[in-house]
């Protein structure tokens, strides 16, 4: 063992003070940071070395002995030591006083060696494995390595030897469990660093490298559960994430076992609530609702850093951010803005799109300002526009929307003079005012309003140079006879096609056709329903066929007439048939009959008398059958059942059907007790 082996605070004069070399020994203390005492110069190195004391039993230097001596020469004896009685006196106690001190000398007990300060090369084994035990009796990685220093330089001949072996042993496996204690901490790397200075030509040292194998596979299989349980919740299966944890519980590692299982269990709680919250956030955006979109961003913004979805949360902030700027620029589309610049004054800076947002809002407030739609209002707007830097993103929007801008300058100056112009009302105004709005190119900003107004003072030309036409042809149609409407009809046919009045003129002209069809088809029509009166029916519609089918004014009335008049024909005739064929008198024939005369339609003349008749014939049928059931019940039963729903006879004729079928199908008398039959399982005794 050499000198620097030895702790810096075990060397015998080095880093010591003064007033600390006084010579004087005490007991070392267990986790004292001075755990050993200091010797005065000149102490011995050696528990087997003399030390020189004074009389107070003080240890003192040899080198001082003499001048100590030669002082006390010099020194005037008191006055009681110059007589014989003094020199008694001293001599009686010197002996008693040297008797004591030898007595003292003998009970003193050996002074415990000052560790800290022994010459270590010269120290004997048992000095060595006494101060080892001092300090490996602290527990601590250093002094237990201090320890093995100490004792593992004996030779292997040595007395000692097996029991220093048994020591470097136990201390050797003391720095393992107190590097296993800071692999169960999780400080994998210190437990193995740790473990590595245990010194290699120990025999316990076999035990670091199989322990720091254990560790090392124990750590991996906890670093492997970890990954999976991770890629589960990668994957968003928080049911298999929380199975893959619970396997760290089973790690013997109590790092991975509660604090890293703690940890992935929040992570996945947490992971689970995250969802949850991007899920909400994603319907939220959905909704195209400003109020919905800002709570959106608010619930992307709580996911926190640790989370398995802090990536896509964080994706998603300048996604809901980028959804409200839409709103806002479908707002300016729609000419809105106001509501526009009031949307992107709301878009969080957390989105990212502050950049676009300002140059949104500033294109936006000169937008506002051109669409007044006067010279004042685009020059603002060009200025605004003016003012955006070329690195911003929007600069060359800016540019375009500046160049169509002073295009609209000269397009509303041309406007303001020709709507001016066709404030007169006038023709020549009006075609003066278009001449002006004609020079607006169709592809200038104004181009579209231009030919608006071109079109409504085209129209207003029009309607004052037709007016003429329709106001005569009104005049003219006042006598309501056939010329004068036909004349009125004339007149306003000059009216041209795509003209502005030529749609009223189209609807008085067909008002006034119209009328002079019904008065050159009346006559006809009423002389058909002259005849239809007088009974003459087929003449009736002869007369009025013409005209249902000319398709002039009156051919809807005919036609109703001609249907009125054919459904009479009808009644007349299935009423006769039927009265022919109910002359037979036969069951089938008074049936057949009611059928006929069921077809005469309600609105006949006729229909009161068919209701009557189909009574009585309903009535002789039920009678018929009556007749016959005297003797053949199931023919009189066919025949009732010959007797319609409508006539007055039929819930009679139902109700002695019923009559008859009982009579043919009597229900079963109940027999006596006595005579009932008794089963044969009794007869036989069973």
């Amino acid at each position: 063992m050499t000198e620097r082996d030895i702790p810096e605070s075990w060397h015998p004069t080095r880093g010591r003070k003064p007033d600390e070399m006084d010579g004087v020994y005490r007991s070392p203390q267990v986790g004292d940071t001075q755990a050993f005492g200091v010797p005065a110069p000149g102490a011995a190195n050696s528990v087997n070395q003399q030390v020189i004391t004074d009389s107070e039993g003080l240890p003192i230097n040899p080198q001082d002995k003499v001048t100590h001596t030669t002082k006390k020469s010099f020194v005037k004896l008191p006055r009681w030591m110059r007589g014989w009685l003094g020199w008694a006196l001293l001599l009686t106690l010197i002996p008693g006083s040297v008797g004591f001190v030898a007595m003292a000398m003998l009970l003193k007990l050996p002074a415990a060696p000052n560790c800290p300060a022994i010459f270590w090369p010269l120290a004997s084994a048992s000095v060595r494995i006494h101060c080892a035990q001092l300090a490996a009796s602290k527990q601590t990685v250093d002094d237990l390595l201090v320890a093995i220093a100490l004792v593992k330089q004996l030779p292997k001949d040595h007395p000692l030897r097996g029991e220093a072996d048994r020591f470097l042993e136990e201390w050797s496996r003391d720095v393992l469990k107190l590097a296993d204690q800071s692999f169960q901490a999780g400080n994998l790397e210190v437990a193995i660093a740790t473990a590595k200075k245990i010194p290699q030509d120990l025999a316990a040292y076999k035990l670091v490298d199989e322990q720091i194998g254990k560790w090392q596979t124990i750590w991996d299989q906890a670093q492997g559960i970890y990954a999976d349980a991770e890629e589960e919740l990668r994957q968003q299966r928080w049911q298999s994430a929380f199975m893959v944890a619970s396997k760290l519980l089973r790690v013997d590692n109590k790092y991975w076992a509660s604090a890293k299982y703690d940890e992935l269990n929040d992570i996945i709680t947490a992971s689970r609530e995250d969802v949850d919250k991007l899920d909400k956030a994603q319907r939220l955006a959905d909704s195209k609702v400003v109020d919905n979109l800002l709570e959106a961003i608010k619930l992307a913004e709580s996911v926190g850093e640790k989370s398995y979805l802090y990536g896509k949360a964080q994706e998603s902030i300048p996604a809901f951010g980028r959804k409200m700027l839409e709103l806002a620029k479908a707002k300016m589309d729609a000419r809105d803005a106001d509501g526009a610049l009031e949307i992107a004054r709301q878009i969080p800076e957390s989105t990212g799109l502050r950049t676009e947002v300002e140059d949104f809002m500033a294109l936006a407030d000169a937008q506002r300002n051109a669409w007044q739609g006067n010279v004042a209002g685009l020059q603002a707007a060009i200025t605004q526009a003016q003012q955006i830097d070329p690195s911003r993103p929007n600069y060359d929007q800016a540019q375009q929307l500046i160049s169509r801008w002073q295009l609209e300058i000269e397009d509303v100056s041309r406007l303001e003079k020709a709507q001016l112009l066709a404030g007169q009302g006038t023709v020549n105004d009006l075609t003066a005012a278009i001449a002006e709005a004609q020079m607006i190119p169709g592809n200038n900003p104004r181009g579209s309003e231009a030919r608006e107004n071109i079109n409504r003072w085209q129209a207003q030309i029009e309607t004052i140079e037709d007016r003429p036409y329709l106001e005569r042809a009104d005049q003219i149609a006042l006598l309501d006879d056939v010329n004068s409407l036909q004349a009125a009809i004339a007149e306003a046919s000059q009216i041209r096609r795509g003209r502005a009045l030529y749609p009223e003129a189209r609807r008085r002209i067909r008002t006034w056709v119209g009328k002079v069809q019904r008065i050159q088809d009346q006559p006809y029509l009423d002389q058909a329903r002259e005849l239809a009166t007088r009974g003459d029916l087929p003449t009736a519609i002869s007369v009025a066929q013409p005209i249902a089918s000319s398709g002039r004014a009156l051919s809807g009335e005919a036609q109703a007439a001609i249907d009125d008049w054919r459904s009479q024909l009808r009644a007349t005739d299935n009423w006769n048939r039927a009265r022919e064929v109910a002359a037979a008198g036969t069951p089938q024939a008074l049936a057949e009959a009611i059928r006929l005369a069921d077809q005469v339609s309600d609105k006949s003349l006729l229909r009161m008398d068919a209701n009557i008749a189909i009574d009585q014939w309903g009535q002789q049928i039920l009678d018929i059958a009556r007749s016959q059931g005297g003797g053949d019940l199931s023919r009189a039963i066919e025949i009732a059942r010959l007797v319609p729903r409508n006539s007055s006879a039929y819930s009679t004729a139902q109700e002695q059907i019923r009559m008859w079928q009982q009579l043919l199908n009597p229900a079963p008398q109940p027999q006596p007790e006595s005579e009932q039959v008794v089963p044969s399982t009794i007869i036989n005794g069973q």
